[in-house]
């Protein structure tokens, strides 16, 4: 009998041990990071024509992933041609008035000093022969306006990402600039978190990061700090800390590196910020920057 206490005492003992142990490495472990809580920013971008016009045809709904380049829409674009053959046909009318008044010009060069004409003549010529040239120029440079215009009735996507909403219908007369779609980038993607006053010293500017969403099982988004506000304001109240809601804060931007199709706008997220191991990486830097 007096083995049997014996036994559960040194079990008990070890089992002591153990959770003393692991507690001991679980604060430890919690003390080595920054815990945070925001929620996923994305870029969204409003897509319109530069010039106006009627919408002749839209590819794409709600919801569609578009590559750079994409074709989304285009315009009617028969009056944009039109005006382009207009400008071609008044520079090559400018061209040719140009053409005789340099010949005009050649021929009063060589009377000039005969007596067949006064430098009154001459001099006009020369004038005359300028206003053309000047006129071409400015043909030419309405030909090029007319050519972009026409061009700019094709509507691309710029980025790569998801439409967000369609706007418009194909038939709608739209100004320029007007929306037609909104566009969700897929890259960048940042984190929108807040770190009180008494962490600011701990965090710097290209500090490594942990993101990690709800998602059971899912690996942590890598990241790092890309901005950290200069300027104090109150706790939002969308944002869920242990401290009290009207506590100074700065805001931070934490910019995500390996972007995926898992991160979403508005999606919540927790951030650690691994302290040892950062604050090394930054004394190292500080001290190269620095040299004695």
């Amino acid at each position: 009998m007096k083995r049997v206490i014996l036994l559960i005492i040194v079990i008990l003992i070890i089992l002591g041990g153990y959770h003393s142990y692991f507690s001991w490495k679980n604060k430890t472990q919690e003390t080595n990071f920054i815990t945070l809580y925001g929620n996923v920013d994305v870029r969204q971008v409003d897509l319109g024509f530069r010039v106006s016009g009627r919408i002749a045809e839209m590819f794409y709904e709600e919801g569609d992933f578009v590559h750079p380049g994409t074709l989304l829409a285009y315009l009617d674009d028969q009056p944009f041609e039109d005006q382009v053959k207009q400008a071609e046909a008044h520079v090559e009318s400018i061209g040719a008035a140009l053409i005789n008044s340099e010949q005009l010009l050649e021929r009063r060069k060589e009377l000039l000093g005969t007596g067949g004409i006064s430098e009154q003549d001459y001099d006009d010529a020369i004038s005359s022969r300028n206003i053309h040239k000047a006129n071409y120029q400015e043909a030419i440079a309405a030909l090029g306006v007319a050519i972009t215009n026409r061009e700019d009735t094709v509507l691309f996507a710029p980025s790569e990402g998801t439409i967000l909403t369609r706007i418009r219908e194909p038939g709608t007369i739209v100004r320029e600039a007007n929306p037609i779609y909104t566009l969700s980038l897929i890259n960048p993607i940042w984190v929108r978190a807040y770190v009180s006053e008494v962490q600011l010293g701990n965090i710097f500017p290209g500090m490594q990061a942990e993101i990690y969403t709800d998602t059971p099982k899912k690996n942590p988004y890598r990241g790092h700090i890309g901005f950290i506000s200069p300027v104090a304001e109150f706790t939002p109240k969308t944002v869920e800390t242990t401290s009290l809601r009207t506590d100074l804060v700065y805001r931070l931007r934490i910019i995500v590196d390996n972007v995926d199709y898992g991160l979403r706008q508005g999606m919540p997220v927790t951030v650690k910020l691994r302290l040892a191991e950062q604050e090394n990486v930054h004394a190292n830097n500080e001290l190269h920057d620095n040299p004695l």
